[in-house]
């Protein structure tokens, strides 16, 4: 079951957080610890949560992209910040620092652990780089004619929620390319900026706390979150806990 967060006064965790199946960047809540607090619980003892700034701004869930195999940073993250993440993430992820125009990388890619969306504008450097460091297969996408692949969809390695007004030919397209089921939906009350307002990997979610009962469903759904019993998700845990040792 997807899980309702909100930082500070915001719904959009997606902003605020990155979540992979090996790792979660949470942004320092100066308001309150709760923003932190909900992923330490759910996850501490599966996977690393990290508490971080990205070149100084808390806006970490869109400056940063990743997956199990992997971590980019745009250039701006400080040389501290990125000892600190070393420090912090399991010892098989790769971190890397990207020179690259278009620097808010949660922006304009979105990755499961096999495959990446990429903004068609990103350099062809940027592209050899994220096949590379996150060991994807990289397609130059747009998502209902929006650049901003990594703001208009969410990938798991088990589904995929995109902006709700792709066509459907365009949803059959991406769900060929992902090799999974797709869904058109929203969160947050009916907010298209799917990125912006939700994060998942292959066994939890959380969205934003303004997201409807009718929106968590489809999330669950679409994520195949919902008929996992506890059982199920601690062997789902402990293979891919399995596959770091």
């Amino acid at each position: 079951m997807a899980i309702r967060v909100r930082f500070e006064s915001s719904a959009d965790v997606g902003v605020f957080a990155t979540l992979t199946n090996s790792f979660c960047l949470s942004s320092a809540s100066s308001g309150s610890t709760n923003f932190y607090s909900t992923f330490e619980s759910e996850l501490s003892g599966v996977i690393p949560v990290v508490q971080t700034t990205i070149a100084g701004t808390r806006i970490i869930g869109r400056l940063t992209a990743g997956n199990r195999h992997g971590l980019l940073v745009p250039s701006t993250t400080t040389d501290q910040e990125l000892q600190h993440l070393r420090n912090s993430l399991p010892d098989n992820v790769a971190l890397q620092r990207i020179e690259e125009r278009l620097s808010a990388l949660g922006n304009v890619i979105a990755c499961n652990d096999y495959v990446a969306l990429v903004h068609p504008d990103l350099d062809r450097e940027t592209e050899e780089i994220i096949s590379d460091i996150l060991k994807v297969e990289v397609f130059r996408q747009t998502i209902a004619d929006q650049l901003m692949v990594g703001s208009y969809c969410r990938i798991s390695n088990l589904g995929a929620i995109v902006h709700p007004k792709t066509k459907v030919e365009d949803q059959d397209e991406l769900s060929s390319l992902l090799q999974v089921p797709l869904v058109a939906g929203t969160v947050n009350r009916g907010s298209d900026v799917i990125g912006a307002g939700l994060i998942v990997n292959d066994w939890c979610a959380f969205t934003g706390i303004d997201t409807t009962a009718t929106e968590l469903s489809v999330i669950d759904a679409a994520f195949k979150l919902q008929n996992q019993d506890a059982g199920a998700i601690q062997g789902m845990r402990d293979t891919i806990i399995d596959s770091f040792a």
